[in-house]
């Protein structure tokens, strides 16, 4: 059947038989291609391809800019956290800022390969942008491409990483604003009703407050302990917010550990004058524009006669109802129904005279967290010295002699902060502030013992009213009494009880 000769294999013949089987599949396809349906054509080929194209043994997710209608979270979340991942291998990239902006924004160019490792794995990330024709919107995306037993860790933990990362990073660069209904509204407010803001530039921190370590330590941990309590707020039924109430002396720091705060949690700051609410349903309407992530603040509210006295109130009540921002509002907004309203939210109450406030609005689920700034202590002072002088107090010979002095008398960080300021030259600067120190102390005994002598008299009178008639006098040389008038209708002993102060 087969030729046993060599010639039979000439070139001749093998081209011949070369043509003959070309013209064949030329026919073969153009039957398939006129007979065959186009769906059938398509299922031979991919049938086929399994058996002569390799298997890859990776796996290509596609991530576009838009899910639907709506941005796609996971694309913004890979932008961002696929800046820090930028290496010295990347060839391309694009910067730029906008004259808010702190920083600049880097990022990749289309075309450039990420690789990022996670729990020991390797994947890739490429940013594809197609030339687009015209009249066609842009399309961009982001091609992870991994090996397929990965499939399951990727599309689970890692993808969670990435976005859990990118909100960090978001916090982070986040430029915190303050809010004021005093300040004129911009493009840039988001809508937040009345509220017009500036960017909050408050250098302060929780490492160069003037507070003792301990306390400052735990008012951080009470703020990491609210941010990552969103479920057990849920659990136990209660509204996601926090209040602080910020008592002492003026000077001690209040504003500034509110400034501290805000840094610290890339919060923004709504600052609400009572005075300038017309009524309990303004003051609703302006707390319902405020951002979830923000601090509520209201200094100074002892100053509000409406949270002083709450029978003072149900008095006023009586005589007019409209016009006048009540207590009662004040405390349905931050722990009735409408307290339910947005999430992470922190409400900050400052005040002088802790001793002025209604009950009322002191107890816990309301201000939940009473936070005494106190006068200066020998710890504060060391912070002071070191953010004001670059020293470290304990190397300095005066220091630990003001640390004493500080710790034996009444003065606040705002005080000592102003004398740390009055030279250049730090062995000037510090013995100023002894100076300063003693000259305090002598003058706060002098206060002291000037109080001490005071007497206040209350002469009690038997009458039929029982009424008690009160008669005080200073006896530190000016011998001047102010005498209460009362009625009397006879004579009745006179019970003298002297009180000290």
């Amino acid at each position: 059947m087969f030729p046993s000769s060599d010639n039979s294999f000439s070139p001749s013949s093998l081209f011949s038989a070369y043509a003959s089987l070309t013209g064949f599949l030329m026919l073969f396809r153009s039957m398939v291609h006129d007979f065959v349906p186009p769906q059938l054509q398509t299922y031979f080929s991919r049938f086929l391809d399994r058996f002569f194209t390799p298997r890859s043994k990776t796996l290509t997710l596609i991530i576009d800019e838009y899910f639907g209608s709506n941005r796609n979270q996971v694309f913004d979340a890979a932008e961002l956290y696929l800046r820090s991942k930028i290496g010295p291998e990347t060839e391309r990239l694009r910067v730029g800022k906008t004259p808010k902006q702190k920083h600049f924004t880097i990022s990749i160019e289309k075309g450039e390969e990420i690789v990022d490792s996670f729990e020991g794995s390797e994947v890739r990330w490429r940013y594809v942008q197609p030339e687009k024709e015209k009249g066609e919107q842009v399309k961009r995306y982001y091609e992870l491409t991994f090996e397929k037993k990965l499939r399951e860790r990727v599309t689970g933990s890692y993808l969670t990483h990435v976005v859990a990362e990118s909100e960090e990073i978001k916090r982070s660069l986040r430029v915190v604003k303050l809010y004021s209904q005093d300040v004129y509204i911009t493009e840039d407010d988001d809508g937040c009703g009345n509220w017009g803001s500036i960017s909050l530039e408050h250098p302060s921190t929780f490492d160069t407050l003037a507070m003792d370590p301990v306390a400052k330590k735990k008012i951080v941990d009470d703020l990491d302990r609210f941010l990552r309590r969103r479920e057990f707020y849920k659990r136990v039924g209660k509204a996601w917010k926090r209040g602080y109430l910020l008592y002492g002396p003026p000077g001690t720091g209040k504003s500034s550990l509110i400034a501290a705060m805000a840094n610290y949690l890339k919060f923004d700051v709504f600052d609400l004058e009572l005075s300038s609410i017309y009524d309990n349903g303004e003051l609703k309407r302006v707390l319902l524009s405020t951002t979830n992530r923000s601090i509520l603040v209201i200094e100074d509210i002892d100053c509000s006669a409406e949270v002083r006295d709450r029978e003072a109130e149900d008095d006023q009540e009586s005589k007019t109802n409209k016009g006048r921002v009540t207590l009662s509002g004040i405390l349905n907004f931050i722990d009735g129904l409408w307290s339910s309203f947005g999430d992470e939210r922190i409400i900050v109450f400052t005040t002088n005279h802790k001793d002025r406030l209604d009950p009322a609005l002191l107890r816990p689920g309301r201000m939940d967290m009473h936070i005494n700034m106190s006068y200066c202590t020998g710890l504060g002072f060391r912070t002071l010295v070191s953010n004001y002088l670059g020293l470290d107090g304990l190397n300095h010979p005066l220091c630990e002699e003001i640390e004493r002095l500080v710790d034996s008398t009444e003065v606040t960080p705002a005080e000592l902060a102003e004398e740390l300021m009055q030279d250049d030259d730090c062995d000037v600067v510090l013995r100023g502030v002894v100076s300063f120190v003693e000259k305090r102390k002598v003058e706060r005994s002098k206060a002291k013992e000037s109080v001490s002598i005071c007497k206040e008299v209350v002469i009690k009178t038997d009458d039929d009213d029982d009424d008690d008639e009160k008669q005080s006098y200073c006896t530190n040389g000016m011998r001047n009494r102010k005498k209460q008038a009362g009625r009397r209708r006879g004579r009745g002993t006179r019970n003298v009880n002297a009180r000290r102060y």
